[in-house]
């Protein structure tokens, strides 16, 4: 619920001096310097808090003639909660700190002793019944939770981190080519991939998947699906598209039976202008020609992962100047406004249409701002692109 958050403050001390008292409550109590800021009125606002930070003490010094000044050493009313009050109350004598009242038990089943700091402001220092362990043992519980969820997303953040460099950071050179990718994630992390890989001197493969899921269980897929796509195709960079069943085999024996990711692997060869490429069950790329003329690359076999034995078909389509290639995963497709109605395919060819004139960089871009002017609230899923153009000059030598 929105502006549900609520704590307490602090408590206020009123003392004479806040250099002498703040040194009582930091030297003798052992308690924590929280704050020691000058306020605009030219007083001090000093914050001392307990080493668990439950609580925070504000260290007021008034002015002499003013009512908070009459105030000082009072009985503050304030408790303090010790697991062994008789350990504490050894400690602080030791420390100098006077008690009022030495521990002693009481009829509630607790123990209750009452100091004093240098003000003659008095505390009570309490021990542990079976209602304040109840209590306490609550407020750890929650203590721990908040820690164990701090600690998980600073967990993953790092994975955030490591996942994005996975992505592409340095472009292949490919001289008749105009080509970027993006991946915007639905989490932190997820289950997008895409790839730019050199396979020669004129040769570019352009890859995009998305691992069946989210999360970290995707992301950990994606990873180990793009080491193994880069490993198998370093091992054959003149047919790397064959190498593709090795790739499922891997991706097989090492995910359960209910994992799979669709992938399209495109060899482009600058030279003939020419793209051989695999559609692993992806959603079909998109290839607007200059004139005006749409042509799907459908998918021509099976996603990976899901069958032991599989085979892998490949065709090829010719490129000519002007000619805009769009590689896209189903989050852009599928992102739905408040109605329900998703973006769909006709929208993101319409929307090429409308900016095929511009560079890659910057049609991505303005892809991922129609969609979210179309779907402008949460993302549900992750939105990865790859866009490339090809060139109007020919091959340099």
């Amino acid at each position: 619920m929105a502006g549900s958050f609520l704590r307490l403050q602090s408590v206020t001390v009123y003392v004479r001096d806040q250099d002498r008292s703040l040194r009582f409550y930091v030297d003798q109590l052992g308690f924590n310097l929280i704050a020691d800021a000058p306020l605009p009125d030219g007083t001090r606002w000093v914050a001392v808090s307990p080493s668990d930070g439950s609580a925070l003490l504000a260290l007021i010094a008034p002015a002499p003639d003013s009512e908070q000044h009459k105030l000082i050493g009072r009985n503050t009313e304030v408790i303090f909660l010790a697991e062994d009050v008789s350990a504490k109350f050894a400690e602080w004598q030791q420390h100098g700190v006077r008690f009022r009242e030495i521990p002693q038990p009481q009829g509630w089943g607790g123990t209750f002793a009452l100091f004093e700091d240098l003000d003659g402001n008095s505390f009570a220092l309490v021990g542990f019944d079976t209602a304040t362990r109840r209590i306490e043992a609550e407020r750890r519980a929650r203590e721990a939770k908040a820690e164990a969820e701090q600690r998980a997303a600073q967990e993953l953040e790092i994975a955030r981190q490591v996942q994005a460099r996975l992505f592409p950071q340095v472009k292949p050179r490919a001289e008749t080519l105009d080509y970027a990718g993006h991946c915007i994630q639905a989490r932190q992390v997820g289950g997008d991939y895409y790839d730019f890989l050199m396979l020669g001197p004129d040769r570019l493969g352009l890859v995009i998947g998305d691992i069946a899921g989210k999360g970290i269980a995707a992301a950990l897929l994606m990873a180990s699906l793009q080491a193994n796509l880069r490993s198998q195709c370093a091992n054959d960079l003149d047919e790397p598209i064959q190498r593709l069943p090795f790739v499922n085999r891997l991706f097989y024996d090492n995910t359960n039976e209910s994992s799979y990711a669709t992938l399209f692997f495109g060899d482009y060869s600058a030279q003939s202008q020419r793209l051989r490429y695999a559609n692993c069950g992806h959603l079909p790329a998109l290839l607007l020609r200059r004139g005006g003329e749409l042509v799907r690359l459908n998918s021509n076999c099976t996603v990976l992962g899901l069958f032991k034995h599989w085979d892998c078909a490949v065709e090829q389509v010719s490129f000519s100047p002007g000619d805009l290639l769009v590689l896209y995963t189903d989050g852009l497709s599928e992102a739905a406004n408040e109605a329900g109605e998703e973006f769909g395919e006709e929208r993101l060819i319409e929307s090429l249409r409308r900016h095929q004139a511009l560079p890659s960089e910057d049609l991505i871009a303005a892809l991922v701002e129609e969609v979210r002017r179309f779907a402008p609230h949460e993302q549900e899923d992750d939105i990865t692109l790859v866009v490339a153009k090809v060139l109007n000059h020919s091959l340099s030598r």
